[in-house]
């Protein structure tokens, strides 16, 4: 049988990190047996649904190259399907209607009198479940129902007997009847409840893996007893474990806000194949232990028997503007674009120049063999794509700011840099040809004719042309910007 996954989000707010794994998990799954993978939005909580949130899930997808099969399932457009299946354990004698008013009983206390009866009763090994109505005749439960008098759809959970299945991640599991509680399949408005909705569109599907948080796991125990009261396939489990805050808590929107949003990673300048790579390494790893591995590579190794039981962490620092998320997430962005290919890097780049007034369109035609250049020459020191408009804006204008430390610790220490640096533009000026090897002889060349050390002209010379302290070989960059406009910084007097 061909592998069928799905991840099914809720759109009632941004895309969450765990989420996106638990996607990503589900994707490289299907990918590597050849399989499908399905995207299903349960938008059944119609207050809290929303279409922006819809269009956050697919783009987050779409941001990290998780491609879905098939069309995209809408959980609310199958509710008269729930319903209806429903209805059929009713008529089967699966099910049952319970006409408790609803001010006197809710899901909750069944679920707690059913587990003290079953705490209390357990050394006779009985278990009688709490729910007056659930051995009512059908003739009078037809003729309550008929008279309009409102009612619950519940699941006939047997009395005896064990829910059984075998994890791929956490392995065998088991729970007693006892402890389950009749489940609500329908309320008395007729709205399906989750656990019925998730099994009928997982049974349509044909869903035969289902790849979730363990935060699932005491559902899966209720959603197999709806699969064996509709006569249907069980599909295999397999629950990953949950990313987790520094402190070990739960890594929550509510809680920790931006941090855990797939979108803040897309709008502070990662590249989303980093972050994909990033995410595939929260509870799993490959045999071998390399960790930058591009798509191809995360397919070829992933295994769901490689994921690991123990809860990941997510370390970051909520007051810490440098370690706002975790440093393995900024080393690897660093990584992905100190060393892909340039050609998937330029794109990425461009847009971020785009969005910051800095591009040109020059870049992609004439100019485009120095832009190349420059990215290659800058981007070995950045973190992020936004390093690309900010350390890098006195690249692409002449509009830049100077870094104030940078400017206190190269240029004000020495009170003669402003005149020394002056001179070094006369000396730059008459040099031919202007190139690497050729600004660097006349900087050490002034240098020595100055009496200074070379590196006080270099460290000044690196904040005049660039505003930063630390960046490529001075003489790159005066290659790189040229003649005429490393002259006109020099000389600029700008942050005196």
């Amino acid at each position: 049988m061909s592998v069928r996954v799905r991840f099914a989000p809720s759109p009632t707010g941004y895309l969450h990190i765990g989420a996106a794994r638990s996607a990503l998990f589900n994707w490289l799954y299907a990918r590597k047996t050849g399989g499908k993978f399905l995207l299903r939005i349960e938008d059944t909580d119609l207050q809290r649904s929303t279409d922006e949130s819809t269009r956050s899930i697919i783009e987050g997808l779409e941001w990290l190259g998780l491609d879905y099969d098939e069309e995209l399932v809408f959980q609310s457009s199958n509710a008269p399907a729930h319903r209806a299946a429903a209805n059929r354990l009713l008529e089967d004698g699966k099910a049952y209607r319970d006409f408790t008013p609803k001010e006197q009983r809710d899901d909750k206390n069944v679920k707690e009198d059913i587990k003290e009866r079953a705490r209390a009763q357990e050394a006779e090994g009985a278990d009688q479940r709490s729910n007056p109505f659930r051995d009512l005749s059908k003739d009078e439960s037809d003729r309550r129902a008929a008279a309009g008098e409102p009612f619950a759809v519940r699941l006939k959970v047997p009395s005896e007997g064990q829910t059984k299945f075998d994890d791929i991640v956490y392995g065998p599991q088991e729970r007693s009847h006892a402890e389950i509680e009749d489940l609500v399949l329908l309320r008395s408005d007729g709205h399906p409840l989750y656990n019925l909705s998730v099994v009928i569109d997982d049974i349509s599907m044909g869903i035969t893996h289902v790849i979730r948080g363990q935060d699932h796991l005491t559902n899966t125990h209720k959603q197999i007893l709806l699969y064996e009261a509709l006569g249907a396939t069980v599909p295999q489990f397999a629950h990953l474990p949950l990313i987790l805050a520094p402190n070990k808590g739960k890594l929550s929107k509510r809680k920790h806000g931006e941090v855990v949003s797939l979108t803040t990673y897309r709008d502070r300048g990662f590249v989303p194949a980093a972050f994909r790579n990033f995410l595939a390494l929260l509870g799993w790893a490959p045999p071998e232990g390399k960790e930058v591995l591009s798509k191809e590579e995360l397919v070829g190794y992933f295994a769901l028997e490689n994921i690991n039981r123990a809860n990941a962490i997510f370390n970051f620092q909520e007051n810490d503007p440098r370690r706002w998320t975790d440093d393995k997430a900024i080393w690897m962005n660093a990584e992905y674009i100190r060393t892909m290919p340039i050609d998937e890097l330029l794109p990425m780049v461009r847009t971020e120049l785009r969005a910051n007034r800095l591009w040109r369109e020059e870049y992609a035609d004439d100019e485009r063999e120095w832009f190349v250049k420059a990215i290659d020459l800058i981007r070995q020191r950045y973190f992020t794509l936004k390093d690309f408009s900010g350390q890098g804006r006195a690249y692409f204008s002449d509009d830049f700011d100077f870094d104030e430390a940078a400017v206190n610790k190269n240029l004000r220490k020495e009170p003669r840099l402003r005149e020394l640096l002056n001179g070094l533009a006369g000396k730059l000026e008459h040099v031919e040809p202007f190139n690497v090897e050729t600004s660097e002889a006349a900087l050490r060349e002034f240098s020595e004719e100055a009496g200074v050390k070379a590196g006080l002209l270099i460290n000044g010379a690196r904040t005049m042309l660039t505003g930063q302290a630390v960046g490529p070989s001075m003489f790159e960059i005066f290659d790189l910007l040229g003649r005429d406009r490393s002259v006109i910084r020099l000389r600029s007097g700008v942050p005196w």
